[in-house]
């Protein structure tokens, strides 16, 4: 499908020279969900830390759900993280007040509990305020390369969702394309998951063409703003006000999560998305409602380190949504080892 390979968007910074393998063992890549907020210490929910090596987070939630005697519909999770890594995340589980439950004991060498607290409310997926890695690049190829670019992308790469949105082999993408067609897709998560893909892929789409033709800094002479740190926007045309405003971070540039209607659209917006009438066409049927999404990802903290000729180890903060390969390919063409390792065990 056109446009789906990852490594076919268009670059900010131009394509990196280095090759690196990546997640070649599960701590090479380390995750720390940040949950931004307090837990209350009472009510009926036990929310829990939990480091997981090399397990889903579905395999998770089917644990704590057989040891609590819950359903696993019970059982509710901050944000999905991958299988491949070392990956510390919140859930929660509902427990009577006077019913103790000592969830240590599912510690296992996959699985431990770190801590364990009650709260109020159940934890909502997307609740938490964003993720910590640490990467470890192995058989880098260009290390000075990797460097050179580490400032760069300090600054912001373009906010493409992450090949795992969409799919193996871009599967919920080909599902999207039947649903449009008429097909019924009746399990409501399967569903949720193949819109999301199929609006995703339209909003790469024009953030790859924005980046072709504009780059990230320069503005168009109409823009809808997001404000900072929220989902609203607005648009307006470029003037003296929106441009210290930019300046300052009051407001951010967006591109569209497309929906109902054209308020959301820039003109120019409207015209790149011509080429994808079919993709808008079967998202507007749906009713959605129009969303932005901010057009640059600026990781946090990035810091390098170099501890031999060939392995380099990245971190770096980025908040809920953001993918940590968007700012990878920016800086090394990564080959997801972890992917190769099962193809191969499959193979035998």
């Amino acid at each position: 499908m056109n446009g789906l390979n990852f490594s076919d968007l268009n670059y900010l910074y131009g394509k990196p020279l280095a090759l690196a393998d990546f997640k070649q063992e599960a701590e090479d890549f380390i995750v720390d969900e940040i949950l931004g907020f307090e837990l209350t210490g009472e009510g009926e929910h036990v929310c829990l830390q939990i480091v997981k090596k090399g397990e889903n987070t579905q395999f998770v939630v089917k644990k704590l759900a057989e040891f609590a005697q819950t359903s696993p519909k019970n059982v509710s999770y901050a944000g999905l993280k991958d299988r491949h890594g070392v990956c510390s995340q919140w859930f929660s589980v509902p427990v009577p007040i006077k019913k103790d439950i000592d969830f240590t004991k599912l510690n296992s060498d996959s699985l431990f509990v770190l801590v364990q607290k009650r709260h109020s409310r159940k934890l909502k997926t997307g609740c938490h305020k964003g993720n910590k890695f640490t990467i470890r690049l192995r058989n880098v190829t260009e290390p000075l390369d990797i460097l050179c670019r580490i400032n760069a992308v300090r600054n912001g790469v373009p906010n493409y969702f992450g090949p795992q949105r969409f799919g193996h082999d871009g599967h919920n993408l080909d599902m999207a394309k039947r649903m449009f067609g008429g097909e019924v897709i009746r399990d409501r998560k399967l569903r949720g998951l193949i819109i999301s893909a199929a609006r995703s892929f339209v909003f790469n789409q024009i953030v790859n063409l924005r980046v072709s033709a504009h780059g990230l800094a320069k503005t168009l002479p109409q823009e809808v703003f997001m404000l900072s740190g929220s989902n609203a926007f607005f648009k307006e045309d470029i003037n003296t006000q929106t441009i210290d405003r930019l300046a300052s971070g009051d407001i951010c540039l967006s591109a569209p999560m497309i929906g109902l209607g054209d308020k959301g659209l820039t003109e120019q917006e409207l015209l790149w998305l011509e080429d994808y009438k079919e993709w808008r066409e079967g998202l507007i049927e749906l009713g959605l409602k129009t969303e932005r999404r901010t057009l640059k990802l600026i990781p946090k903290g990035l810091t390098v380190v170099q501890e031999s000729e060939s392995e380099l180890v990245l971190e770096f903060e980025l908040n809920k949504g953001c993918f940590a390969t968007s700012v990878l390919r920016e800086l090394v063409n990564c080959t997801d080892t972890s992917l190769k390792n099962r193809i191969e065990k499959d193979d035998k």
